[in-house]
This record gives structure tokens, C-alpha cells and sequence, in this order.
């Protein structure tokens, strides 16, 4: 039954990756897709808010960031294995299991893809375990901690300033663990990527919180935060201020959003829940954004 579930999902990833199924091609600024890479914002698989992003570069290389929970990683496993299932980096941003959950999934199975390096800028498992909101966030990141070590992966820490350049593309490290903020303290730690080339920028937020997008915004890497994309923080919701994304003037905005939170819908209809995503809505739509890819319309691709 497993191996023709995996089936399944390989069948489900060629169609998805090959011929477009459940995509849309977003027309940002820059060069055909050959000269350019490609993005993937892939749809939860669960009832679960979650943020998986596929990067191939021009010359085929893969990147992926987060992944989404375990309820994801069969989905993922497939959707890599049509990519070729060689893996040249991945982006973990933070310690809360929808975002690591199937990464550890796979590496605890053995399924995983082959992975050439694994980065982050993580916390300690003492400093989860003081600053979570318990159970519900040491014992996924115990696990996670367990499945690295099982699959022999050690997460590659990276440096505040730090860039890197992988086959053409620039990522630029703007935002890493700040242990000192310990109010909403696994948000406020996430990574922020700013991942370009010649064609177009995308900023990666994952869950940074109000006061880590202070933090950010007050430094000298708020000039690198202009991109042609954002990664709606927080899954869109309760995630960085209004001031935030204006400084980052935007032209398109990716929501790893599901429906139920995309409308603050708690099952008594919209703005029924106590989430603040139709507030954030409004404050995009007074910055005239050209498109919004949200999760919960399905796979999406932009090149």
C-alpha cells in the first residue's frame, strides 16, 4: 500500500511539474523561463496551514524551502522525485513543525530525496523547550532533531548577512534566530530569505512576528528588502505590520494560506474567526498589487 501510494504521488508530481497541472504561470518582470527559475508554492495536503516552496534553477538544480507538516511529505516525496529527487539545498526557517514536519517525515522513513545540504538558523532544543507553548512545539523538534540525526544530516547554520549564490540564483540572508525576542519566540526566530537573479526577487518571511519585523526593518538589511514578491508572513495573518510590506513595495504576493484562514472563517462563514488575514488583505489592496497567489486555489507555479 505504501509503495503504490508513493506511486500515486510520483504520477501526481510529473503531471503537476511537466505538463502544469493546477498552476498558474505568474508574468513577473525578467527573461523566459530557461533564463530565469522556476517557483513552486505547493497546496496543503491536510486541513493545516503550512509553507512548502520548489525552486529549480535555470540549470535544473532544486531548492526547496520548508515543506510543509508529515501530512505533506507523500505529496512533496512525489513532487521531488519528478524533479529529478536530488535536493542541492534546503531552507528550514524555523522550528514549528508545519513548516519542518514532512522534511522530518522523510528523513525518519528514509525516503527523503537526496539532499546535498540542509541550512537554517535554528534554536536549541533547551531554548524551544523554554520559549514554545509546550508539547505542541518541543516534542515535533525532539523528533526532527532524532530524524536528522538517523538520516546522518546536520543543519548547516547560517550567518545574518550571509550570501550565497547556487547555480546563478542570489540568496541573501536578512533575518535569522533572535533569541532575545521571546514574545511569540518560534515566529519571531524565522528565517528571512531574499532569493533573486537578473529576472526577479522574491522575499521569504516564513512567520516572522511584529517585533522581529521591527528588528528587521530597523537594520541596515531593510535596503535589501524591496522585492518583486513577498511570502506572505505568517501564512498572512498576525505576522509583520502593514509598514513591513510597504517597504518591501511588492508587485505580486505569495499566501501559504488555506481557505478557512484566507477568510478568517472559524465554520460560522467569513470573518467569523479570530485571525487578522482579511485585515492584512485590506492593506494590500491599498498597495495595488497586481496578483496574490493564495494556497488554498492550488499549485502554482511562477517563472
Amino acid at each position: 500500500m505504501r509503495n503504490l501510494r508513493a506511486f500515486w504521488f510520483l504520477l501526481i508530481g510529473l503531471w503537476a511539474v511537466g505538463a502544469g497541472w493546477g498552476c498558474r504561470c505568474g508574468g513577473g518582470p525578467g527573461a523566459a523561463a530557461d533564463k530565469t527559475f522556476v517557483l513552486w508554492q505547493l497546496p496543503n495536503q491536510t486541513h493545516s496551514q503550512i509553507m512548502s516552496y520548489v525552486l529549480r534553477t535555470a540549470g535544473g538544480k532544486v531548492i526547496v524551502l520548508d515543506g510543509g507538516t508529515t501530512g505533506d511529505a507523500a505529496y512533496l516525496k512525489g513532487f521531488l522525485a519528478a524533479l529529478g529527487n536530488e535536493v542541492e539545498a534546503w531552507f528550514i526557517t524555523h522550528a514549528h513543525d508545519d513548516h519542518f514536519g514532512a522534511l522530518s517525515q522523510l528523513l525518519e522513513q528514509g525516503a527523503a530525496p537526496r539532499i546535498r545540504a540542509i541550512y537554517g538558523s535554528l534554536p536549541t532544543q533547551e531554548w524551544v523547550n523554554a520559549h514554545g507553548v509546550g508539547a505542541e512545539d518541543t516534542r515535533p523538534y525532539e523528533q526532527f532533531q532524532q530524524a536528522l540525526r538517523k538520516a546522518n544530516q546536520v543543519i548547516r547554520d547560517l550567518a545574518l548577512g550571509q550570501e550565497m549564490t547556487i547555480d546563478g540564483v542570489r540568496f541573501e540572508v536578512l533575518g535569522v534566530h533572535n533569541p532575545e525576542i521571546t514574545v511569540n519566540a518560534i515566529n519571531n526566530s524565522s528565517l528571512v530569505l531574499r532569493v533573486s537573479d537578473a529576472a526577479k526577487s522574491v522575499l521569504f518571511t516564513a512567520d516572522l512576528g511584529v517585533e522581529g519585523g521591527r528588528k528587521l526593518l530597523s537594520s541596515p538589511r531593510a535596503a535589501r528588502l524591496p522585492s518583486d514578491y513577498v511570502q506572505m508572513a505568517h501564512h498572512g495573518q498576525d505576522g509583520v505590520e502593514e509598514a513591513f510590506y510597504q517597504a518591501v513595495q511588492p508587485a505580486r504576493c505569495l499566501w501559504p494560506t488555506p481557505l478557512w484562514l484566507w477568510d478568517n472563517d472559524s465554520g460560522q462563514g467569513k470573518g467569523s474567526g479570530p485571525w487578522k488575514t482579511l485585515e492584512v488583505r485590506a492593506w494590500m489592496e491599498k498597495m495595488n498589487i497586481q496578483e496574490h497567489y493564495v494556497m488554498a486555489r492550488g499549485l502554482f507555479r511562477i517563472e
